[in-house]
């Protein structure tokens, strides 16, 4: 990548300190260390690896929701967000091309009728999912007759789901082997009805800090960064995306 320059720092970084934005909910790419507080993860090392090529130091703000996360870029929060690009998003967000995909798909309680993804979206289907998600956002635009039943927080969806009796529980594949081992008898559907697209963005009105964050994203997909990173982390579930 070309060298980096005082205006691409100063619109990058305004503050002197790359502020990196980071969604704690997607427990594939951060996490929080109980006894330091240090935040750790995927995004949270390709963030210090972007104010490291800016020559600034990094502070890494974590939020409880990807909507918690895209709500606070109007405010000038964050520099440089990780979160799935969404179309819903884009209006304050400009988005990078994905550095990883994540399949999204369904998790059925025992006994269930619905045998397929295709079967999910009937009358009468109520589906359990964490609200304002990059799934809940693209369910939101394709679904045309089950109804989505919104909660904050993993855990949250999955106590929801169960003690509300729902029909189908949407998530990322990871999270939701995870969530069938808490509930014998399951199944977790094969495919996806989607592939969340977690990707880098930041406030609209940064033209040259949009593209050199986009340049980046190529960058580090394509000399193997992301994999080593995926690696180090001892990540299941998350796939290297494709070139843009």
């Amino acid at each position: 990548m070309a060298e980096t320059s005082s205006a691409l720092r100063s619109e990058l970084a305004p503050t002197g300190t790359l502020r990196v934005g980071i969604n704690l909910s997607n427990f594939l790419l951060t996490a929080k260390d109980a006894k330091t507080g240090e935040f750790t993860g995927v995004a949270v090392d390709l963030g210090k690896e972007i104010a490291q090529r800016l020559g600034v130091p990094a502070e890494i703000i974590g939020y409880p929701s990807p909507g918690a996360l895209a709500d606070a870029a109007a405010t000038g929060a964050w520099d440089v967000g990780f979160l799935g690009a969404e179309p819903q998003r884009a209006n304050q967000i400009d988005f990078t091309a994905a550095y990883v995909e994540i399949e999204a798909t369904y998790l059925v309680p025992p006994g269930s009728p619905l045998k397929s993804i295709a079967d999910v979206d009937r009358e009468g289907v109520r589906i359990a999912l964490s609200g304002k998600s990059a799934y809940d956002l693209y369910l939101t635009r394709h679904l045309k007759h089950a109804q989505l039943v919104r909660e904050t927080g993993a855990d949250n969806v999955f106590k929801r789901f169960v003690a509300d009796k729902l029909d189908a529980l949407a998530g990322l594949r990871p999270r939701l082997v995870k969530d069938q081992a808490d509930l014998p008898g399951s199944r977790i559907f094969e495919g996806r009805f989607t592939a969340v697209q977690q990707a880098i963005g930041t406030p609209k009105g940064r033209a040259a800090g949009a593209k050199y964050l986009s340049q980046f994203v190529e960058e580090v997909k394509a000399s193997g960064l992301v994999a080593k990173l995926i690696e180090k982390n001892d990540v299941r579930g998350l796939t290297v995306a494709p070139k843009a």
